[in-house]
């Protein structure tokens, strides 16, 4: 019975020892395994199987890329202002060997580092160009960092300046520069606008001026073309009622000599018709030759006439 109960707890240690060397490394991770000791190799994603008692799984990596915030550290600016900055590092492992094995506590060797090219970096700058040069300082100590933690089999991604604390008084002198500056941008905003309804209104009063201007042009000249047309309609009346005084006058002639008139009366008629188109309005009518002579006979009759 004894011997029965041995065999099941050697079964039992057999089976649990075999199942501890079965290890299944999950995605974005290595292993990284030692032989009595010594770095025997790195295991990558799958299943993998290790000596008893004789292979051990030094450390367990991480490959996925990692975030780490550091605390505030004081630095010293180039013009002798202490602040406090606080920095985000992005890095990732690119080889777990030199992970293992290259530092003791990768961690803080970064942070440290870290600290250090910080104050080496802002050292060289002064208050206003560090607080306007956070993409520089960051590029800076991305590749600084990068070089630095490369033998660690550690690749720095990116840094970031997560914050830049000044002194108070610092604070103070900028919030009160920033409202004074805040002030002459309102002050300059406020006369550009009442500049450019000074200039508004001015140009108003030049566009009704000039629609002014022209409406009058076009109003005088459309008072010249109506008094134009008046004297030429006027004129074509004129013309057209001695038309039709010619024209009674030549059909009355025409009507005594259909009559039987003879040529004196034909010719007294012609005169009477010269008389009526200058309407006393001509100061000279030129007779026909023809009809000269009945007009000097009609003057001494109408001068004897008048003498009796």
């Amino acid at each position: 019975m004894g011997a029965l109960v041995g065999i099941i707890i050697l079964i039992v240690i057999v089976i649990w020892v075999l199942a501890s060397c079965i290890k299944i490394v999950p995605q974005a991770h290595a292993y990284v395994v030692e032989r009595l000791g010594a770095y025997q190799g790195t295991w990558s994603v799958g299943l993998h199987f290790k000596t008893p008692f004789i292979d051990k799984i030094a450390k367990k990596v991480l490959l996925k890329e990692q975030v780490v915030d550091f605390a505030p550290q004081p630095v010293i600016t180039k013009d002798n202002v202490t602040m406090r900055i606080d920095t985000i590092v992005f890095f990732q492992i690119t080889d777990p060997k030199l992970y293992a094995y290259g530092v003791e506590n990768p961690i803080m060797a970064i942070e440290n580092l870290t600290a250090t090219t910080l104050r080496n970096i802002i050292g060289e700058m002064e208050l206003d160009q560090t607080l306007n040069s956070r993409e520089i300082i960051n590029a800076k100590m991305s590749s600084t960092l990068d070089v630095a933690t490369d033998p660690w089999g550690i690749k720095v991604n990116r840094v970031e300046l997560k914050n830049i604390i000044p002194p108070a008084g610092i604070q103070d002198a900028m919030e009160k520069q920033m409202k004074a500056e805040r002030e002459r941008r309102e002050a300059i905003l406020r006369a550009e606008g009442e500049k450019k309804s000074t200039v508004l209104v001015a140009e108003g009063q030049k566009e009704s001026a000039i629609l002014e201007a022209q409406a009058e042009k076009e109003a005088a000249i459309l008072r010249a073309e109506a008094q134009k047309e008046k004297m030429i309609r006027e004129a074509e009346g004129q013309a057209e009622a001695i038309m039709k005084v010619q024209q009674a006058t030549a059909d009355g002639i025409k009507m005594l000599k259909e009559a039987g008139a003879d040529e004196a009366v034909l010719q007294l008629k012609s005169l009477e018709a010269f008389g009526k188109a200058a309407d006393g309005k001509a100061t000279k009518i030129i007779i026909p030759s023809d009809i000269q002579g009945v007009a000097g006979l009609a003057t001494s009759l109408k001068e004897i006439i008048t003498e009796k």
